[in-house]
């Protein structure tokens, strides 16, 4: 079960009026960072750059793949385990806009953990250490420690069961 602080809306949708919950000058901030991140061909300039500039939570040695895209709103709700790497064009979300409400949640990646490219990881879930998420996947829940997870609806083994 994803862990979410929710706020309804009555009128309209709430991504039509976004800059009345985060501020503009915020987001353009975090955009530049996050673009100059995306683009930058250096792990270690990725990870100073989000660590220092959006206030992200990275433990030693976290590699940001080549178009990995954290969050723009609140990145500051992303915490990753040392010597995890976020694979190419991998997106992690700490807030959702729907039409009649918007959600924020953290993201939580242990240790060891690999995210392959294009997976989407949706606010409020954890992902524990030594982890392998599939290439693809939505990571729509928790994934425990030790597991493999993979695909759309989300599958998740323990590690032990397949590597044997």
């Amino acid at each position: 079960m994803r862990k979410l602080e929710r706020f309804p809306s009555k009128k309209e949708n709430p991504l039509w009026r976004m800059y009345r919950t985060i501020s503009f000058f915020r987001v353009v901030k975090n955009f530049i960072i996050v673009e100059a991140g995306r683009y930058s061909p250096s792990t270690r300039m990725k990870h100073t750059l989000y660590k220092t500039g959006l206030n992200m939570k990275l433990g030693d040695k976290v590699s940001f793949a080549y178009k990995a895209m954290p969050d723009l709103f609140y990145p500051e709700n992303i915490t990753v385990g040392e010597n995890s790497i976020i694979g190419y064009n991998a997106t992690l979300l700490t807030h959702e806009y729907l039409v009649d409400e918007y959600r924020i949640g953290s993201v939580t990646i242990g240790k060891n953990t690999m995210i392959g490219a294009n997976v989407t990881v949706l606010p409020g879930v954890t992902i524990g250490d030594n982890v392998l998420v599939g290439a693809g996947s939505v990571v729509s829940k928790d994934i425990p420690d030790n597991s493999i997870a993979y695909g759309n609806p989300l599958v998740i083994r323990e590690r032990s069961d397949i590597e044997e």
